[in-house]
């Protein structure tokens, strides 16, 4: 039997979450009495603020998934707690922010900075943790501990085979490996490094990844049974390779009009693969009679890659600046929509800033539970289940933060930024330069106004200084070697 607490959370303040059974409504009652929710994570890779047809594209179609925004809630200003991969899966599965645990950079990075390395640095980047230590507690063990059915399908990037899915709380570990990407989307299923992903047969001839994955999960959903079940489901998708089925990458590269933001048909069609698969859950779920007690969450682990793969951009993220490996907006802000019945409004829209490691104690709020004390005494994240309620409600918080102390294939220098309310402040380690913006006024970044309001950017650059602190955050150091 599931036991159910208030949840705390937040570094340094106690935030007390509402619980499920404390809800008002007669669905809400109905449902509480079938058991605990299940709760089901939709991940994906690289996925844009602009990348979904609800969210402004005007190339992609994703129908299932803008059903899903218009039965629950679509977060405007929800962000990655990094603009690469590995730290912001690590802050979804601790509720920690990446620069506590020192997971500031991917995982392929972490294990050789050759990878990563920039000729003539003018600054030496810390060494970072390449795994996700197995003393952290994560959301898969609170849930398991709790009674939970624990499954990972898709991509991990958290650690070496001694970190997989399976060290961390996961009954259930398909295709969760150290590796990024894919070598192809297409059969036989091995990661970059030639490597088989783990549990996944190499597949008939031509069969797709992210189909294939959404087959395991539903195996999962079916084998779940009567137990309360976390499925996170972690798509590799839409990351490099840029690989689309041949038919559908045809379809769109005929639908590409001059003036159109998103002009890559590869891409465009590894979106409609994505929001099919993301239907086949959902019906999934309605035919084992359990979507009325089941809340789903879709979220991107950073923002979308705006440079070039295969000759081609991969996909803009405009009105939004920039995109992954950066700290503009295009590298941080993503979609997230939550689904939880009979609580989200359906069609909802909320604007309040949130941000990945949200996600640790809302799931845990969402559930009805209040995990490990000691863990949540660390844990930076703020349950979102009153926003969920009411879009509108308010946080116990003004101020989110970013903390990148890496180079970026020569798209990004090693920084910090800062969002207060509709200030953001990003500040460059090499000179100590900074930039400020009005997201209210200028949401693509286009004019820094730290000349003209000197004193608000050094109030800015002071509480991302004393937050750095606060959280132990590693600093790059000067490079002795350094010529101009």
């Amino acid at each position: 039997m599931v036991k159910r607490f208030p949840v705390f959370g937040g570094a340094g303040a106690v935030f007390l979450c509402l619980i499920p059974f404390l809800c008002r409504g007669s669905h809400v009652e109905t449902r509480e009495t079938a058991g605990p929710l299940n709760i089901v994570v939709i991940l994906v890779d690289d996925l844009g603020w602009t990348d979904l047809h609800g969210y402004g594209s005007d190339l992609h179609d994703t129908p299932r998934i803008d059903r899903l925004i218009r039965e629950g809630m679509r977060f405007t200003d929800a962000y990655a707690a990094s603009c690469v991969c590995s730290p912001t899966r690590a802050s979804i599965m601790t509720g920690k922010h990446p620069a506590r645990l020192h997971m500031t950079i991917w995982y392929g990075a972490a294990v050789d900075p050759e990878v990563n390395k920039e000729k003539n640095p003018k600054l030496i980047t810390p060494k970072t943790e390449h795994n996700l230590p197995r003393r952290e507690t994560t959301i898969a063990k609170a849930l398991r501990r709790a009674g939970y059915f624990t499954a990972h399908v898709g991509k991990w990037h958290l650690g070496d085979p001694g970190h997989y899915p399976r060290a961390h709380g996961f009954d259930v570990n398909v295709g969760g490996t150290f590796s990024g990407c894919p070598a192809s989307f297409f059969s036989p299923f091995i990661d970059a490094d030639r490597n088989p992903l783990p549990n996944l047969s190499a597949g008939r001839d031509g069969e797709y990844l992210t189909d294939r994955l959404t087959s395991e999960a539903i195996a999962i959903l079916e084998r779940a049974g009567s137990r309360p079940l976390f499925l996170h489901l972690a798509y590799y998708t839409v990351h490099t390779p840029i690989e689309g089925k041949p038919d559908l990458v045809d379809r769109y590269a005929r639908r590409v009009k001059p003036g159109f933001e998103h002009q890559n048909p590869a891409y465009a069609a590894m979106v409609h693969t994505l929001d099919e698969n993301v239907g086949r859950v959902l019906d999934k779920l309605d035919e084992l009679g359990i979507a009325d007690r089941t809340a789903v969450i879709l979220f991107s682990d950073n923002g979308g890659a705006h440079y070039q793969h295969r000759g081609r951009t991969i996909t803009s993220n405009r009105p939004l600046r920039a995109g992954k490996g950066t700290l503009y907006e295009g590298g941080v802000r993503v979609p997230l929509v939550v689904r939880w019945p009979g609580v989200t409004p359906a069609g909802s829209v909320c604007r309040r800033p949130v941000i990945s490691h949200d996600l640790y104690p809302t799931i845990l709020g969402i559930a009805g539970l209040e995990g490990d004390p000691g863990h949540n005494d660390e844990v930076d994240g703020l349950s979102l289940v009153p926003l969920l309620r009411d879009p509108n409600a308010a946080l116990p918080r003004d101020a989110l933060y970013w903390h990148y102390p890496h180079y970026y294939y020569g798209m990004n220098t090693p920084g910090s930024s800062i969002r207060c309310e509709d200030w953001k402040l990003l500040e460059y380690l090499e000179d100590g330069r900074v930039e400020l913006y009005n997201l209210n006024d200028d949401l693509g970044e286009t004019r820094d106004l730290s000349a003209v309001l000197p004193d608000r950017a050094r109030q800015l650059r002071d509480r991302l200084g004393a937050w750095r602190k606060r959280v132990d955050a590693q600093m790059p150091k000067p490079n002795p070697n350094y010529r101009p």
